[in-house]
């Protein structure tokens, strides 16, 4: 969809200081058609990308350049935003509010009553569109904002920290709307957040920036296979003394109630349950000790 090529963004801060550096050189391909995380700790330079990207601010350098022949002006068109705070005009009821907004797209009033239809009855909000905006709670100014992104039927949706301020229902509903909007319309969402696992609960591909620079950018379950533990935790019926030849192959042997664990390398894996039948001690579970996406990206950080 957009390619980025080496953003620094830089804000004078004080006349006397050196200015403060948002971006440094930030390099990355939005891939079209998939959901794609971006990933980054609160003041990692997220939201100052995100306005780079729809031209409200300027990049000191670098530039942003659109896939597939598109033009400026079809790109924008064919973009559905909702930034993190949004504004709304509170007298509005939420059925003026977007009607609004679909007028703003230049669209025709069928469409737009049809469009609040279906996204307000996707995203549970329908029953209060003939109520004045003042009177939403934040997870319900959350989903009117997200239906006035899509009354346009965008093929790029851009969200910034969409799922902030909502409870866990309200979290849930909205990552399965993310999967319909892209799964059963092809639009290709593009999403901020600082939480980790909602990203790997929804995106295929992640950008993981950190103090404005480009940490990882790729698939998620690559990201997680290359930093895979290469530890094997195999849960057995008993820990016996009859293990001694398998002491070398063993890292660690753990007790938790009931339940026996040993830990070994991958490579030592079938050496020791060699071991483990010429000693008559049954298996119960072998599995790959696996890092979250969570863990990993801690560790990218440093």
């Amino acid at each position: 969809m957009f390619t980025v090529k080496n953003i620094r963004k830089e804000f004078i801060v004080d006349f006397w200081k050196d200015p403060f550096v948002a971006l440094e050189d930030l390099s990355f391909e939005l891939e079209k058609g998939k959901i794609t995380g971006f990933l980054g700790a609160n003041g990692a330079g997220k939201t100052t990308f995100l306005k780079i990207l729809l031209r409200f601010i300027q990049p000191s350098s670098g530039e942003i350049s659109y896939l597939d022949g598109v033009s400026t002006n079809d790109f924008f068109k064919n973009l559905g935003y909702m930034p993190e705070r949004p504004y709304y005009y509170e007298y509005l009821t939420g059925r003026e509010f977007l009607r609004y907004c679909g007028k703003l797209q230049n669209l025709k009033s069928d469409k737009i009553d049809k469009a609040i239809d279906f996204w307000t009855h996707e995203l549970k909000v329908n029953f209060a569109l003939d109520r004045n905006l003042k009177s939403y709670s934040k997870g319900m100014l959350q989903r009117i904002g997200f239906a006035s992104a899509l009354l346009h039927d965008p093929s790029l949706v851009v969200l910034d920290e969409p799922l902030s301020g909502l409870d866990p229902m309200g979290r849930k509903e909205f990552k399965d709307i993310l999967l319909k909007v892209n799964q059963e319309f092809g639009c290709t969402v593009f999403f901020s957040s600082h939480i980790v696992s909602d990203v790997e609960e929804v995106s295929e591909n992640v950008v993981v920036i950190d103090k404005g620079s480009l940490v990882y950018q790729g698939n998620i379950n690559s990201l997680l296979d290359q930093s895979a533990s290469k530890l094997v935790k195999i849960e057995v019926d008993r820990v016996s003394d009859e293990l001694q030849k398998a002491e070398h192959q063993i890292i660690e042997k753990m007790t938790i109630g009931s339940r026996n664990y040993l830990y070994c390398y991958k490579e030592n894996q079938e050496k020791l349950i060699k071991e483990m039948a010429n000693s008559s001690i049954n298996i119960i579970s072998l599995n790959q000790e696996s890092y979250s996406l969570e863990e990993v990206v801690y560790k990218l950080n440093g």
